[in-house]
């Protein structure tokens, strides 16, 4: 494919940011908890983070300015219902006007219900180990719909549903890995957590957390209660669950071993879409993984890594978005695409190539329908606290200043053309 390649004419071109990344001083969540403990596991707390809370006009008008037809956000469960049954309507009514001003500036607003925050009080409750919560998720988004439906052009239920199952084996494997200082740091944090939520080890269930089988079920089941919400009061509303898929890839004589991870990491939530009545699969990707006969043997030797310790690989996103399309027979939206890194040149190019892998899906006749950077803006990015830098837009947490990257500027005009040449 040599040339211009033209995307479909309603493509949504935007970036993404989730609210506890972004708005600062999320006191009601879980993750807020978390990051104050004695022992925590996070680098530091979030604290005012870029301020996106009170600053969305300019950052709205900032990204609306560049190009984007479309901004992808998360609306806070812990800020709307800060109490079990108490509904913040300064609140909704805070959401509302973020909505009204994508209208204004032309940018459809695709909105996340949960994006690994809940309120604390839900973890109290037994947050994602107990089946209530999917009712009480359902419940929460029926109320999102019926207040701020009528401004939302599409929903992402959870954000990347199957991270969890995902992180299970990173987290054996840091704990088995760790020598004793660091296994007893880590203990004594799960310690404090369970303290701090006032329930046992066991019931600890932050949605990070649920990392056991059954919770898996909590999971999808709080996806579909939160899809049934919405479709009752917004029938028309678009509305799907966002994975974090990576390109599986097995080295010679690894294809079994491989097989059997994708199955539990990504089948299972795939083929919960082709089932379910979802409208859309959400496709956030990163980079690649391998596995060999034994099991995952990390990066190719002698390859570049990203800030984050991923292969440079952008060519996954194609295989992600044919891979997600194969299995669930549903349209695509690649709603989280980026890298961390401190030059703003291989960001560049790393959007480059992913483009012009999704646009040779589009051209094979595969419904990709947007795309999503991550980040708009270098923020808080959890265990790693302010030290990764995905955004589009860097800014100085002294001042809130931000300050547009080339990589925006770049990204922005191949949305404004909505076409881009390849090589």
């Amino acid at each position: 494919m040599n040339g211009v390649v033209k995307f479909p004419e309603k493509f949504l071109w935007g970036t993404a940011t989730a609210a506890h990344q972004v708005e600062g001083n999320n006191i009601n969540s879980d993750s807020w908890v978390l990051e104050h403990l004695p022992h925590s596991m996070y680098l530091e707390p979030s604290g005012d983070s870029i301020d996106h809370y009170h600053r969305y006009k300019e950052d709205i008008a900032l990204l609306a300015g560049l190009g984007f037809n479309s901004y992808r956000f998360s609306v806070e469960w812990a800020r709307i219902e800060p109490e079990k049954e108490f509904i913040s309507h300064a609140c909704l009514d805070h959401y509302k006007a973020m909505l009204e001003c994508c209208c204004k500036h032309d940018l459809e607003p695709m909105v996340t219900l949960h994006h690994f925050t809940s309120p604390r009080w839900l973890i109290k409750e037994g947050g994602w180990g107990s089946l209530e919560t999917a009712e009480r998720f359902g419940n929460y988004a029926a109320l999102v719909a019926k207040e701020l439906g009528g401004m939302i052009h599409s929903i992402c239920t959870i954000n990347e549903a199957n991270i969890p199952v995902m992180l299970r084996s990173v987290w054996m494997q840091r704990m088995e890995e760790a020598d004793e200082d660091n296994a007893e740091f880590m203990d004594l944090g799960m310690v404090e957590a369970a303290a701090a939520f006032s329930v046992s080890r066991d019931n600890l269930k932050p949605f990070m957390y649920a990392i056991q089988p059954e919770d898996m079920d909590v999971i999808l089941n709080a996806h579909n209660q939160a899809m049934w919400g919405v479709k009752a009061e917004r029938p028309d509303l678009p509305v799907g669950m966002t994975l974090a898929l990576q390109d599986m890839q097995a080295t010679k004589g690894g294809e079994e071993v491989r097989d059997g991870y994708r199955r539990e990491l990504q089948d299972v939530f795939l083929e919960a879409v082709r089932e379910g009545n979802d409208d859309f699969v959400g496709v956030q990707t990163y980079s690649r993984s391998r596995f060999g006969p034994d099991g995952p043997i990390g990066p190719e030797e002698g390859v570049s890594l990203t800030q984050m310790g991923y292969e440079y690989y952008p060519q996954a996103l194609g295989s992600t978005i044919r891979y997600a399309a194969e299995k669930t027979g549903k349209p695509v939206i690649v709603t989280e695409n980026g890298i961390g890194t401190s030059l703003d040149s291989e960001r560049s190019e790393y959007f480059r190539v992913a483009l012009q892998c999704l646009a040779e899906c589009l051209n094979d006749g595969i419904d990709v329908q947007g795309y999503y950077a991550w980040s708009a803006f270098d923020n808080y990015e959890w265990n790693s606290g302010y030290d990764k830098t995905f955004g589009l837009i860097a800014v100085d947490r002294t001042t809130q200043k931000r300050k547009v990257k080339s990589s925006a500027f770049w990204l922005g005009e191949v949305a404004k053309q909505n076409q881009f040449p390849i090589d």
